[in-house]
Formats: structure tokens, C-alpha cells, sequence
């Protein structure tokens, strides 16, 4: 289960959905894992607007995760813009030969980069895994079981 997802868990439970200490579910005896991947700026830029960042501070700091910045940062902070200039010859035509007014001028296309902050968001976000552990409502205290990185939101008859 990526920790973005706990971004957006509540607990189950009736009495604890109007409850603010109800969000975000803690993670407990968590056991992580990291699984790389490509990062993806336009999810990042899409998606930091949406994040519950105060709260995504508390559950990187329950599990010693590196720590997050007091305010979110901006989406312009997670990229570096470079120009690339790109040629648009015709092929089987010399580029020397070519009238200016028929072909147009290589066009700059700005190539984003991702920054260290954008780095260490998608890490955090889309790569760490909680694998095995609970989650635990602040409210209630209420344990949902993770395993093998589903969390198991089924509650017994008497909780419903």
C-alpha cells in the first residue's frame, strides 16, 4: 500500500466519521518497502494541491521518514525548466537548402527536470510501500490489519 494512499483513509467506523482525530489512519509495526519506479512530474504537480500536508508530515515522521517541509512546496519547485531546441528538417531534404519562409525555425520546447524535491516526494508518495503492519485510528483506536500491502477495512458486525 503506497503512502499516498493513507492520504485519503479515514477509519470505517460510524462515530469516527465526523471525528477530525480519525485522519489520518497511524501506521504501527509497519514494515516498508520501496519499489522503484520512473518519477512522473505531471502526477506530482497534479496531485500536490490535493495532499493533506500536515498530515502527511505526521505519518513520514511516524515512520522515520526523512522529514517533509513545514508548508508544501510550490509546483513550480519541482521541476527545473531547460530549452531544447528541436529540428524539424523533412527527410531526404538538405537543411541547408531550405527557405526559411516554407520551413519554420527549430521551436524551443522547455524540458522539465525533476528537482531533489521532486525526488524525495515521489519517493516518499509512489515508491515506499507499507508491506505488513497496522493502521490505527486516532479516534477509536481501532487496528486495520495490512498484508502483503492491502489493508483489510472489513469491520466485525459489532463495529458497524
Amino acid at each position: 500500500m503506497k503512502l499516498l494512499t493513507l492520504n485519503f483513509l479515514t477509519c470505517a467506523r460510524k462515530t469516527c466519521k465526523s471525528a477530525p482525530s480519525s485522519f489520518p489512519l497511524h501506521p504501527r509495526e509497519a514494515e516498508l518497502e520501496v519499489v522503484q519506479a520512473d518519477v512522473n512530474l505531471a502526477f506530482l504537480k497534479n496531485i500536490l494541491p490535493r495532499l493533506m500536508w500536515g498530515e502527511l508530515r505526521t505519518i513520514t515522521g511516524e515512520l522515520g521518514l526523512p522529514t517533509l517541509p513545514d508548508t508544501a512546496p510550490e509546483r513550480s519547485a519541482l521541476f527545473t525548466a531547460a530549452a531544447a531546441v528541436s529540428e524539424t528538417t523533412t527527410p531526404g531534404v538538405d537543411p541547408e537548402a531550405i527557405d526559411a519562409p516554407e520551413h519554420p525555425a527549430p521551436v524551443e520546447e522547455p524540458e522539465e527536470t525533476p528537482t531533489q524535491t521532486a525526488i524525495d516526494l515521489h519517493r516518499i508518495l509512489l515508491e515506499t510501500c507499507i508491506k505488513e503492519g497496522k493502521l490505527v485510528c486516532g479516534n477509536c483506536g481501532h487496528e486495520y490489519a495490512v498484508k502483503e500491502g492491502v489493508a483489510n477495512f472489513l469491520l466485525p458486525g459489532h463495529l458497524v
